[in-house]
């Protein structure tokens, strides 16, 4: 017949081994979450990312303002100087289309004319550019307004 004898001094170590037993588990099983929790805010981001791709590539007319000023050259022609700036966050925009409009000094909308600027713009930068018209007769200002760009 075996006989079983408790040994007082190894329960003794059983006991203080439990412990350090379970707060090894403890650590173990939170690594693995705090892992987790990376992964998933990386793919939280990646989404956010995605998403405001999305909504800078739908429209770039928010994200894309246009500045100019304009003069009269010797042969009566408009020199316009403009900069495109892009103020998105991810998306880089080239061929933007612009509508120029030409105002007299009643504020009354006398043509419109479009054209292309053949620049690429990266997010956060700007592109300058230069054209020349014939301006109808009347015109006291020029605006201008971008009305869609490629990406």
């Amino acid at each position: 017949m075996v006989s079983f004898f408790v040994n007082y001094q190894q329960l003794y170590k059983m006991k203080k081994l439990i412990p350090i037993i379970f707060c090894g588990t403890l650590i173990f099983s939170s690594c693995n979450s705090s892992e987790d929790k990376k992964n998933e805010n990386q793919e939280k981001y990646e989404n956010s990312k995605l998403s405001l791709e999305e909504i800078e590539k739908k429209s770039p007319e928010n994200f894309l303002t246009v500045t100019s000023t304009d003069k009269k050259n010797f042969i009566g022609q408009t020199v316009v100087k403009g900069k495109i700036y892009n103020n998105a966050k991810v998306v880089t925009f080239k061929d933007v289309d612009i509508t120029l409009f030409f105002y007299s000094k009643t504020k009354a909308l006398l043509q419109e004319d479009q054209e292309r600027i053949y620049e690429t713009i990266t997010p956060g930068s700007s592109v300058s550019f230069k054209s020349k018209y014939f301006s109808p007769k009347g015109t006291d200002s020029i605006a201008m307004r971008v009305i869609k760009a490629k990406y």
